[in-house]
């Protein structure tokens, strides 16, 4: 029964994905926030706050991407710490290249669009992001 609602999902996951397109790849710049992480098992956890959020910077598909923490006067404060990205395309399928001082792995692209980016790692966690909208008190 598990290898059948496994291959479900799995059916279902690439019948959902959007074609993510060279020129898309510009939309990766920018802040985003966690909104949801689907399980292997096809179990999901929702985020409605998030303390930190992402922020992407890419420019001739190589970058970084680090946490920062969105501050009530609309600035972010960081710990400094940086992922490096290099994204790159494989068999018509595009993926980031993540590597810091203690690991290298590649996320797959599923989905990305103004408002909306979808990440799957190794171990087949997909990562639901929303375009953050900042707020500020001033």
């Amino acid at each position: 029964m598990k290898k059948i609602a496994f291959i479900l999902i799995a059916f279902l996951l690439m019948s959902c994905k959007t074609e993510v397109k060279k020129e898309d790849l510009t939309k990766l710049n920018g802040y985003w926030e966690i909104k949801q992480v689907t399980l292997a098992n096809g179990e999901t956890k929702d985020y409605k706050v998030n303390e930190t959020i992402d922020f992407f910077e890419v420019k001739n598909n190589e970058g970084f991407r680090q946490k920062v923490m969105p501050q009530l006067d609309g600035t972010y404060k960081t710990n400094g710490i940086k992922e490096s990205l290099k994204v790159f395309e494989k068999e018509n399928t595009y993926f980031i290249e993540c590597k810091t001082d203690y690991g290298k792995w590649n996320e797959e692209i599923i989905t990305i669009e103004d408002s909306t980016l979808v990440l799957k790692n190794k171990q087949n966690l997909i990562y639901t992001y929303k375009k953050y909208e900042p707020f500020s008190l001033k």
